[in-house]
């Protein structure tokens, strides 16, 4: 049997994947997707090239509430017979015995992950404009569906989504940052008083992008990954941080300067929020508050990054630190702008 990566103890694992999948043919064959200071995502392969998917915590991570597999697994087994896409649940361990932390693994799904403007360039032309109104629809159809209805009524605190959420990152500011950010401060007093009313609530990603979904090569959104962050609350949030992700700004530094949607083809950030106006009913004039939010909240993990790497806790992923203040700077300047819109 090859030598499984870090992460996974291939006996205990196959002996469990076995057990569930009925079609497995052992040998199997890991390969790390993803990893760093994310969950980990792992190609699983059995000797008939049947395909699965598993993910787990980080190695050596022992905050589970900060990478919940069972939460994770839950969600998508809630979403598996709604219009939102995603990949089909096959089970989840949470003994860890068998693999030292929790896991779960879903089934392969067909398709890329068009993860920077590169990436966009080389996906069908013909297929981009269809693959930007699919990745809206998506959206719409996820915000649409009734928390309860699907089983996820208990997800998470409802009301007061926005407030929340800035006290969270302000409170990581003030706690781990080695430095003073009163643009950073003074943002937060202002998106605090201006809180748009919150129209309801429904099932937000967290992190909604094109580079966090797999494309299919027919143009369509072919499944929603990365539902770590996901929760119940204002949608409008997952609307917003689409449109601050999807790169009009010629000037935007770092990973907002190197988006798939960068490619010609894919429309415009205004594309994006007529296409969701068009399929909901939701009042979208706040949308400059919530972009403004967005790029504040980036800033914040983006600090917490930063002095994570100037203390070495990222290990060998070096990054220049001036750089990465830069790029907040630039966040911190982009909220500034949104808000000056509202």
């Amino acid at each position: 049997m090859p030598v499984a990566p870090t992460g996974i103890d291939a006996g205990p694992v196959t002996a469990w994947m076995t057990s569930r999948i009925p079609t497995l043919a052992p040998p199997l064959t890991f390969q790390l997707i993803t990893g760093g200071a994310s969950n980990l995502t792992f190609l699983v392969t059995d000797e008939l090239g049947g395909r699965w998917v598993l993910r787990r915590p980080p190695t050596g991570h022992v905050l589970a509430s900060a990478h919940d597999m069972g939460r994770e697994h839950r969600i998508i087994a809630a979403l598996a017979e709604t219009p939102v896409p995603v990949a089909p649940a096959i089970g989840l361990c949470q003994d860890v015995a068998v693999n030292g932390a929790d896991f779960y693994v879903m089934g392969f799904v067909e398709g890329e992950i068009v993860f920077d403007r590169a990436d966009g360039e080389a996906y069908d032309p013909s297929k981009r404009s269809s693959l930007a109104t699919s990745l809206v629809d998506t959206l719409v159809d996820l915000h649409a569906l009734s928390p309860a209805a699907v089983g996820l009524g208990d997800l998470g605190r409802t009301e007061d989504y926005c407030a929340r959420q800035l006290r969270r990152w302000k409170r990581q500011v003030d706690e781990g940052s080695d430095r003073e950010l009163p643009l950073f401060q003074e943002l937060h007093t202002r998106l605090l008083a201006g809180i748009p009313p919150q129209q309801g609530a429904g099932i937000v990603h967290g992190d909604y992008r094109l580079d966090n979904c797999m494309a299919g090569h027919d143009g369509t959104i072919a499944a929603v990954l990365d539902w770590e962050l996901c929760t119940l609350g204002d949608v409008l949030a997952d609307l917003a941080g689409m449109v601050m992700w999807w790169g009009d700004d010629p000037d935007a530094r770092g990973r907002l300067g190197d988006v798939p949607t960068k490619a010609e083809g894919f429309g415009t950030a205004d594309d994006v929020v007529a296409r969701y106006a068009a399929r909901s009913d939701r009042d979208l004039s706040d949308i400059p508050w919530y972009v403004a939010f967005q790029h504040w909240r980036l800033a914040a993990i983006s600090e917490g990054v930063r002095v994570r790497y100037a203390v070495g806790a990222m290990g060998d992923q070096e990054r220049d630190d001036g750089e990465q203040s830069d790029g907040i700077d630039y966040l911190l300047s982009g909220a500034e702008t949104w808000l000056a819109k509202t």
